[in-house]
């Protein structure tokens, strides 16, 4: 197929292993899923050179369309909060994790290829000391073509919230880190919360954000999805990213089970090996041959 986009769905899961289960298994329309405050738990025991009852192997929600992709801590696993899962079907945009780049529990930088150029994606879970972000204002670190940041950023803050009176100090620095990565502040296409409080007297807020590229015409808005996963405090955001287009493989050639095609191929498949003539393989060449010729005649078959 052509792929003309990304469909892109981030969410803070707050470590509810049903509701990733229930998204990996119904969302397959999207092709990365973003996701902060995993779930973790322990899958088994593993051997131990210092604990004869072994150690505990942490592991996060698995499903066999999507791809994980999570910083390895091995044992510490269960202190990441940030992963993704990209859709089989787009393997050949070759993701791949840069951790040579940024290497930080809480944040996660996604890089893929298309038409010959590389792109990134972020995905941050800024806890309510503002580590993360600290960390990337310490670093300034430069990386060019970032179509997204997308992050629970816990903060509160008039600038994207009309209803909030107050303006953070830390709401700086992000637009900062935002502008260094020429990344702006993303205007939802439908202006609802993020997060809904079910304290009483407690106002819900807007503390999941997106940042888009900022020479992007199209690239602009996304959409903020308040009735979805109605059992998590959090609003998923989703946004679609135009990208050159990149042609990929998703279907292959196949044969009805038990059709007569299916008959007649294994007749011929068959037939094939009978009439291999074994004899004259004296040497690894006239094997390799053998083998070459075996493979077209299957393939014609």
């Amino acid at each position: 197929m052509i792929l003309k986009n990304l469909k892109v769905l981030s969410q803070n899961m707050q470590k509810n292993h049903l509701i990733v289960n229930t998204i990996l298994e119904t969302q397959t329309h999207f092709d990365i899923i973003l996701i902060q405050e995993l779930p973790w738990s322990i899958i088994r025991k593993v051997p131990s050179t210092s604990n004869s009852e072994g150690e505990d192997f942490v592991g996060t929600v698995h499903h066999p369309n999507w791809t994980l992709f999570t910083i390895n801590l091995l044992n510490k696993a269960s202190s990441l909060r940030v992963t993704a899962y990209i859709n089989n079907c787009l393997v050949s945009l070759r993701f791949s994790l840069q951790t040579d780049i940024i290497n930080h529990t809480d944040i996660l930088l996604l890089s893929f290829t298309s038409n010959r150029f590389q792109y990134f994606i972020l995905n941050i879970y800024s806890d309510s000391a503002h580590t993360a972000l600290k960390y990337l204002k310490d670093i300034e670190v430069n990386i060019d073509n970032i179509l997204v940041m997308t992050s629970d950023f816990n903060i509160r803050d008039s600038l994207w919230n009309s209803s909030f009176p107050y303006h953070s100090s830390i709401s700086d620095d992000l637009l900062l880190i935002a502008d260094s990565f020429q990344l702006a502040l993303s205007t939802p296409t439908n202006p609802f919360p993020t997060r809904y409080s079910d304290t009483v007297g407690e106002a819900n807020s807007t503390i999941d954000l997106m940042f888009l590229r900022c020479d992007s015409i199209e690239l602009n808005q996304h959409s903020i999805h308040p009735d979805w996963w109605l059992t998590l405090d959090y609003a998923p955001l989703s946004v679609t990213i135009p990208i050159a287009n990149e042609f990929i493989t998703t279907s292959k050639l196949s044969i009805q089970q038990n059709s007569k095609q299916e008959n007649a191929f294994i007749k011929k498949v068959i037939s094939v090996f009978q009439n291999l003539d074994i004899l004259n393989i004296s040497n690894k060449k006239c094997l390799k041959n053998m083998v070459n010729s075996l493979n077209l005649l299957i393939n014609q078959a």
